[in-house]
């Protein structure tokens, strides 16, 4: 008597070669992605008050102080002293008599400790400019929690936000790869000067 098994395995197995991609794209559609999880430009920046450091000495940030003399550049990285994050504040450090020259105050934040942040404000900020401790509570408002596999890993996105000095956001640049960060951020501040002297 001769098996039908082999031919049977053969239909199911086209089958499933045939079905297993609609599935796929079904459930690329139904979930969220990462890069539409932060705020929008034109939405209102959460106000907020940190504790974070300037030239390895305690300072609060306040993003409504800062908003009264212009427009802030907001950024988030993961960790501090880790390579990219180190370098993206070397970055901005270098480019704080631009940021400066357009009006524009630059905050990094992250979840680092005190201590760690001090030394980060003096070793790779280079007492150019405050960085201080995002609370869980600004994470979520900002949506900057970085997820592996839908679970928070204690970290924040990689994201720029430039606020306008009417506490919209202005411009949202989120990308793990610091490079472009800074020349994002003071291109739409310069636009924002622009704009204000036209």
């Amino acid at each position: 008597m001769r098996s039908i098994v082999p031919g049977a395995i053969r239909r199911n197995t086209a089958a499933m070669r045939t079905l297993l991609p609609l599935i796929a794209a079904g459930l690329a559609l139904a979930l969220p992605t990462a890069a539409s999880a932060e705020l929008a430009a034109g939405a209102k920046a959460p106000p907020f008050v940190a504790r974070g450091a300037l030239g390895g000495k305690l300072f609060t940030v306040n993003l409504a102080q800062a908003l009264r003399k212009g427009p802030v550049v907001l950024y988030f990285y993961p960790k501090a002293f880790t390579q990219g994050c180190t370098l993206e504040a070397h970055a901005f450090a270098e480019a704080t008599p631009d940021f400066r020259a357009a009006g524009a105050t630059v905050i990094g934040l992250s979840n680092d400790d005190f201590p760690t942040l001090q030394r980060f404000s003096v070793e790779a900020c280079r007492d150019k400019f405050a960085v201080a401790t995002a609370t869980p509570a600004v994470v979520k408002a900002y949506d900057v929690d970085l997820l592996r596999d839908g679970k928070s890993t204690g970290l924040t996105k990689r994201t720029s936000y430039v606020i306008g000095q009417d506490g919209r956001i202005r411009l949202v640049y989120s990308d793990m790869d610091y490079k472009d960060h800074v020349r994002t951020t003071l291109a739409a501040v310069k636009a924002i000067k622009a704009k204000k002297k036209a």
